[in-house]
């Protein structure tokens, strides 16, 4: 099977985005669609993978930023009958490698996958870095 990888916003399909975050996704069932829909029209980029013979989506990956040396990628998948053929790794050089942030500090947050993102330089978190963890403020 071939893939279009595309950086167009117009071409997401939304309900597929839609439809596997807030089913299959472990990291992003807790949004309603309406936050989904504003951070992808807050979106700094996103690309999107699709069958060249129907056009359906079958990927996506977000990225915020500042839009001059720091992006977040967020909300990379593969729909699950189309993993194993390279859309993943394609759809991240197209967003980090190929785009305009090649030289941004990027990170993300994964429990899975972190074999294939160290093919993008993502390592463990140096001395510099701490993170506040979503949730209620606690003071």
């Amino acid at each position: 099977m071939e893939y279009e990888i595309d950086d167009s916003p117009a071409r997401i399909q939304r309900d597929v985005v839609w439809g596997w975050l807030s089913s299959a996704a472990y990291w992003g069932r807790w949004r309603e669609r309406a936050v989904l829909e504003a951070q992808l029209d807050a979106a700094w980029r996103v690309v999107g993978a699709y069958r060249v013979d129907t056009g359906e989506q079958v990927g996506f990956a977000r990225a915020a930023s500042d839009g001059a040396s720091f992006a977040y990628l967020a909300d990379v998948f593969v729909l699950e009958e189309h993993q194993g053929a390279g859309v993943a790794r394609r759809m991240l050089r197209r967003m980090i490698d190929d785009g305009p942030g090649r030289d941004f500090r990027w990170t993300l947050f994964t429990r899975d996958a972190h074999t294939l993102y160290r093919e993008f330089g993502f390592a463990a978190p140096d001395a510099t870095a701490m993170v506040r963890p979503a949730g209620p403020a606690k003071r």
